[in-house]
Order: C-alpha cells, then structure tokens, then sequence
C-alpha cells in the first residue's frame, strides 16, 4: 500500500563519419543520420532490463546493495502513466452501482522466480487490506491520483523478555503481535517512490485509494507458496485495546503502536481481478 542503475543515454548519437564531399550535401546528411539513429528504449523495457540486473541475486531477506536500490528507484522515479498505456479515464479506475465493493485490478506485467513487476489499478475507495511481504524488498510508484499509506515493522528493539506477543482470552483467533507505525499519511503523486525491507521500511502496510490511482509494484523476489513466502493478512488494533503484563509504553507513544492479528477470514472486503496489460512490451533478451 511498492534500485536505479544510471543506464546510459541510448538515443545514440555515435554517427559515422561522412566523407567531406557529402556533408555539403543536406538531405544525405539527414538521410544518414537518421539511418544511424538508435531506437528509443521505452521506460517499461529499462525497468525490465534493471530489475534483471538489481535481483540476480534475489533470494529470501538478501537486500541488494545500496547502489542497486538507489538505480532502481531512479528508474521508477521518471517512469509515467502513459509509460505502461494507464491513463485515468479507463474503466479500471470507476466503480459502478453494482459493486458491493471498489473492484481493484492487477495488471500482469512480468514474473519470475527473482522478481515481479505489476500494476494495481484503484478507483476511488478502493482498499488493499493490510499485508505483509515476507523476505521482500518492495518498490512501489505512485503513478497518478491521491493514495493513503498505513505501514508497520514487527517490533524487535525492546529489551529482552519485555512481552510483544499474546493470545487474548476472548478471542479464539491467533495471537497478537506489536507492530509499530511506520507510515501514516496521504501520497500524492508525482512522489519518490517508496522502498520497503524485509524487516524494516513497513514491510507490512495497508493501501486506501483516497482518489482513483495506479500503484507500480516491483517485488524481489515475488511471493512463493511453495517456497513459503505467503500473502498474509491482518487485522489491527490500538494498542491501549490491550493491557499486557510487563509491557508498558509512555502515553505519548502508545500512538505509534498497534497490536496486529493474521485473518482468518475470506476477505470478503477484498476484490481483485486480474487484466491484460497492455502497455508498451518487453523483451526479454
């Protein structure tokens, strides 16, 4: 709620040299020129080419290096709507009377066992209830429109056996586990793209559509059920919901803390749909 490599310049301006008599010669010059002129690589086919370099080594919780990150966010940073065929009028972006719920659509871009690139599509309301992204570092681009970004990290800095887990009793669901707020504020784009760690950054985090938007997601590696790396859901709650022996935190804190339970539920506050996307292709070479 998603790593730049400064890639040279690939206009081409590397022209062979023409014979001295022919430069007198305007039209031949052109001709030549634009004979010479490499092909302009659209935005989509850099990220591609970026990602397979930032995630070549994309395992579970390994970060790439801090100049990988930063090449790949200075890519997603110039990338725009029109670059991937969004604009805001398409109907993934309205909600009819028919809908109990803001419908969200996914946009398929590429995947990999390393890495994958989507879009998520939301009209006004829409919600992506909050999540985790187990072992991941995550790019997310703002492309258009106003979104609501809630974030958390597990909390892991208190002192040893300060309790940040329990089981309610009235409650038959799973345990709760202190979160602490990372992000809580509105997005606007143009803005930087956002980054989120395996464990830190707000590796768990809830999007809410406060106009129609697109968020770019560019996830390494991707989620696996077979390799463990679930998409898990949960609820969450202030933390003066709960009192829990041997933790306490100042009033002016508590704030910044929530308490968060996995669901169990069939999402029934979800919808997503899965389209075409049919944006400029890559190549994968």
């Amino acid at each position: 709620m998603g790593i730049e490599r400064t890639l040279a310049d690939r206009k081409g301006r590397d022209f062979c040299e023409l014979p001295k008599e022919t430069i007198t010669n305007g039209s031949n010059s052109k001709k030549n020129r634009r004979r010479h002129k490499k092909p302009t690589v659209p935005p989509v086919q850099t990220l591609f080419d970026t990602c397979k370099r930032v995630f070549v080594s994309a395992a579970p919780s390994v970060v790439p290096p801090p100049q990988d990150i930063q090449i790949l966010q200075s890519v997603l940073d110039r990338i725009k709507p029109e670059d991937v065929g969004l604009k805001p009028d398409m109907p993934y972006f309205h909600t009819n009377g028919s809908q109990r719920k803001p419908r969200i659509t996914y946009l398929h871009i590429f995947e990999c066992e390393k890495f994958s690139i989507g879009i998520f599509c939301l009209p006004p309301s829409g919600v992506i209830p909050l999540h985790n992204h187990p072992g991941m570092t995550v790019f997310s681009k703002l492309l258009f429109g106003t979104m609501h970004i809630k974030s958390y990290d597990w909390v892991v800095d208190f002192p040893p056996e300060t309790p940040t887990t329990f089981k309610p009793p009235e409650n038959g669901g799973s345990e709760m586990r202190l979160a602490k707020v990372k992000v809580d504020a509105d997005f606007i784009a143009p803005c930087n793209p956002s980054i989120l760690y395996p464990a830190d950054g707000g590796n768990m985090h809830c999007f809410t559509a406060v106009t129609a938007c697109a968020v770019l997601d560019v996830l390494g590696p991707p989620y696996s059920d077979p390799d463990g790396r679930h998409c898990t859901y949960y609820h969450n709650y202030p933390f003066s919901n709960f009192e829990v022996e041997g933790l306490s935190i100042p009033e002016e804190e508590r704030s910044s803390y929530e308490w968060l339970q996995e669901r169990d539920d069939k999402l029934e506050d979800l919808e997503v749909v899965g389209k075409m996307y049919n944006g400029p292709k890559i190549v994968e070479s």
